[in-house]
Formats: C-alpha cells, sequence, structure tokens
C-alpha cells in the first residue's frame, strides 16, 4: 500500500531542505558551492531586467530617439526595396547570363567600355543600395573593375526614375536636370578611368561565392543562393549607414544651414558633405535638394550629384562588399571628382 504523508511531514521536509540549501561550512561558504547571499542574487536577477526595461523604455520615448528612431527607419524602408531589387539582379546575372554577353555588349578595350558602362546605368531604375551587388556581380563575370564601378556610379544618378524626379522637383528648370545627367556621367566616366591607370587589384576583397552557372547545377538554385548571400550580407551594412545617417540628423542643428549658406564654396562643399551623412535616396533626393532654397543651384546640384555616388551606406555597403582599403580609397576620389564636376558643369549650365 501506498504510504500517505501528512502535511506535518511535509513541512518539515521543505524545512530540512532549505536548512541544506543554505547550510555553510566553517568558512562561511555554502557548502554545496552556491553563493553566500543567493536569495539575493535571485532577488536582482528577478527585479534588474523589469527594472532596465522601464528605464529603456523611458528613455526610447524621448523626442530625440523618437527622431532618430524615424530618420533610421525611414533610410532603411526607402533603401529596401532597391536593395532587393539589386541582389535579385545581381543573382540574376550571376545564375542566368552567359560570360559572352558581357564581352560582345563591352568594348574589348577597357578605356572604351569604361563610358559605355556609365551610359548603360540609364537602364537601372535603382538607388545606390542596388548598384553594389550587381557591380559585384560584374567584376565576378569578367567585367573590367573600372568598367563595374563606372556603372556603380552612373546607375543610381541618371536612371529614368530619378530623372523624372528631378524634373519634378524642379519645375520649369530643365537645366538643372541636364546638369545632373552631364555631371553625374562624367563623375561616373573620370572615376572608371582613374581606377584604370591608378587602381590597384589588392584593395579589392575577393568574392567569396562563385560566379556563374556551373553544369550540372540547378539555376534556379544557384540564384536563391546568390540572393541569400548577397541580401543578407548588403542589408547589415545598409542597417548601419541608417544608424549613422540618423545618428547626425538628430546631433545636429538645423541652425547650422543657415551658417553656411551665404557663401558660394562653402554652401557647395557643406551641401556635398550634407549629402553623404544624410544617405537619401537618389529617388527622393531631388525633392529635399528643391526644399534648400537658401543655398545657391550649384550647391542644389553638388547635393544630388555626391549624394547617389557616396553616403554612409554607401560606403558601408562598399566595405562589406570590396573591402575596407577599395571603399576608403574609392570614395575620398569620388566625392573630389563629384564636387569639381558639380562647380564646372553647375556654373556653365546654372
Amino acid at each position: 500500500m501506498q504510504k500517505t504523508v501528512e502535511p506535518a511531514e511535509e513541512a518539515e521536509s521543505a524545512v530540512a531542505a532549505l536548512a541544506a540549501l543554505t547550510a555553510t561550512d566553517d568558512n562561511g561558504a555554502l557548502s554545496r558551492g552556491r553563493p553566500r547571499f543567493w536569495p539575493l542574487v535571485l532577488l536582482g536577477a528577478a527585479v534588474l531586467p523589469g527594472v532596465a526595461l522601464f528605464v529603456v523604455g523611458r528613455w526610447m520615448d524621448a523626442p530625440a530617439v523618437q527622431a532618430w528612431r524615424t530618420v533610421c527607419l525611414a533610410v532603411t524602408v526607402q533603401a529596401l526595396p532597391f536593395l532587393l531589387l539589386g541582389t535579385a539582379l545581381s543573382g540574376a546575372i550571376n545564375a542566368f547570363v552567359p560570360a559572352r554577353v558581357f564581352s560582345r555588349v563591352l568594348p574589348r578595350r577597357p578605356v572604351l567600355a569604361v563610358p559605355v558602362a556609365g551610359v548603360a546605368g540609364v537602364v537601372l531604375p535603382g538607388c545606390e543600395c542596388a548598384s553594389v551587388p550587381v557591380a559585384n556581380s560584374l567584376i565576378g563575370r569578367g567585367v573590367p573593375p573600372a568598367a563595374a564601378f563606372a556603372f556603380l556610379l552612373s546607375a543610381p544618378a541618371v536612371n529614368p526614375v530619378v530623372l523624372t524626379a528631378t524634373a519634378i522637383a524642379f519645375p520649369g528648370s530643365p537645366a538643372m536636370v541636364l546638369a545632373r545627367l552631364l555631371a553625374s556621367l562624367a563623375t561616373a566616366a573620370l572615376m572608371g578611368w582613374l581606377w584604370l591607370f591608378l587602381g590597384r587589384e589588392k584593395w579589392l576583397k575577393p568574392t567569396v561565392r562563385h560566379t556563374g552557372h556551373r553544369p550540372g547545377h540547378s539555376r534556379w538554385t544557384e540564384f536563391r543562393l546568390g540572393f541569400q548571400h548577397d541580401f543578407l550580407h548588403a542589408g547589415g551594412f545598409l542597417v548601419l549607414g541608417a544608424m549613422a545617417a540618423a545618428t547626425f540628423n538628430v546631433t545636429v542643428p538645423r541652425s547650422l544651414l543657415d551658417t553656411f549658406s551665404g557663401s558660394p564654396w562653402l554652401s557647395v562643399l557643406f551641401l556635398a558633405a550634407l549629402a553623404v551623412v544624410l544617405a537619401v535616396c537618389s529617388e527622393a533626393d531631388a525633392f529635399v535638394a528643391a526644399s534648400l532654397t537658401g543655398f545657391s543651384p550649384v550647391a542644389r546640384l553638388a547635393f544630388m550629384v555626391v549624394g547617389p555616388m557616396v553616403d554612409l551606406k554607401l560606403i558601408a555597403l562598399q566595405a562589406g562588399t570590396f573591402g575596407r582599403a577599395f571603399a576608403v580609397r574609392f570614395s575620398a576620389a569620388t566625392t573630389v571628382v563629384a564636387v569639381l564636376s558639380s562647380a564646372l558643369i553647375g556654373g556653365a549650365l546654372l
């Protein structure tokens, strides 16, 4: 028969078990290796996470933090569809397009392939986030890096969507649209040629995935794996760039804009730097530039030429895709060339 246990016996057993757990040796340490103040440890483990969540929640409700979250989320969401487009296009090029297609379309001489690749950027209606994985895939398929980088710079700046948005943002000013087109193409071509003559192969981080279709493998599987790799890899750097842009938006006072608007040269340099840190998508930057009415047309042109080619999220994407050595050199040189192109072409047309 089963032995019954009286309530009094259960209570005595519980007290004995608790005493055994809290028993100490001669040195005051718990006999079973537990901390001496283990009830306080348990209490802290139960209370501190709740307190931390409460403090963080109150801090996240601060206006500055809310603004930071809004800007960071806006930059990420704004660029995410085009990053999806770019990585999908990159995976499709890698899996379905034969390498011989590029050798037929582009001139054999790299000097001529650079401007052709720059003009080819017109066909991709995406932003800078889309152009990075596509350029990486083109290099993997045998396209000269100089031509791929010219495409990388021109695609987000001269595609039909961007030019149409510029025409809408600056109504009655076709010269602004033409100036943006010419300055962006000139910058892309010049940077391609600079890489062709001054670039070093060691500055490029080698790709970790295969390029091109492999016999006996499913093209759709290769497309899926390539798309998955590129999107997950580039997406993390996109978020880092968005966080940096949001930090600048929150910490820099708007009154600083008025300080630089009076000087023609300082306004160009300031809006070029502002384009880098704001990281506005190329499809929307024309409307931001149009709102900066206190600045000269040339300065606003520099904002629209520099932004699609050099911004924080693009630098992060380039560093993750091609390596930090490439991103630092290429971004710095692109900024200088873009500012000079904007000043020269804008000064002549605007």
